[in-house]
């Protein structure tokens, strides 16, 4: 009978301390800031003899996420570049506007957080001195992923990876008509963000 209610008890305590053990040290804000640097690589392309390119480039991206639970959020970004569209000579010096949305998947750990996110968004690019061209949009199709390592239990450093499938501008020009291509922009980064 003593055994019985010993083992009992025992199986008690043992259950009661497992939400304990599973519970991680590690707190998960729901919500975070980043401003990073960026570069700007886009791939060149060559169709019906037309070669498509831009320059290399850099540019600041401010991003803000929201978390539903430990690794499911999604996020809004601005970013801001300047670089030159390239058409078989043709260049045309263009400021570049990106907006998006995109689902993030994290797995939080003690020193570091790697993620994961696709979304949609889309490029505004803005010429200068070029005549003939006018501001452009293109919808683009957004992946990536990184980490998040931590300094302090609200700060910490971004290093990520992105990359924007577009159709590369061609600013209404009559010089540039047809020659927009399906683009790729990689832009990694780096940056310091504050959760809270």
């Amino acid at each position: 009978m003593f055994v019985k209610y010993l083992t009992s008890a025992a199986i008690a305590a043992a259950l009661c301390s497992v939400p304990v053990l599973a519970q991680d040290e590690t707190p998960v804000y729901r919500n975070d800031v980043t401003v990073q640097a960026f570069g700007s690589f886009v791939k060149s392309t060559t169709q019906n003899g037309v070669r498509q390119s831009a320059t290399d480039s850099g540019g600041v991206l401010a991003s803000y996420r929201f978390f539903f639970n430990r690794y499911n959020g999604v996020e809004v970004n601005y970013g801001y570049s300047l670089n030159t569209q390239s058409y078989s000579g043709i260049g045309v010096n263009s400021y570049s506007h990106e907006g998006s949305a995109d689902y993030v998947f994290r797995f939080p750990l003690r020193h570091w957080s790697p993620f994961v996110l696709a979304g949609a968004g889309g490029l505004a690019f803005d010429p200068k001195g070029f005549t003939g061209a006018s501001n452009q949009g293109r919808a683009a199709f957004v992946y990536g992923a990184g980490a998040d390592f931590n300094m302090s239990k609200h700060i910490y450093v971004r290093a990520e990876y992105r990359g924007l499938v577009y159709d590369s501008p061609t600013f209404g020009a009559t010089e540039l008509h047809g020659f927009d291509r399906v683009a790729h922009r990689a832009e990694p980064s780096i940056g310091f963000g504050y959760r809270f």
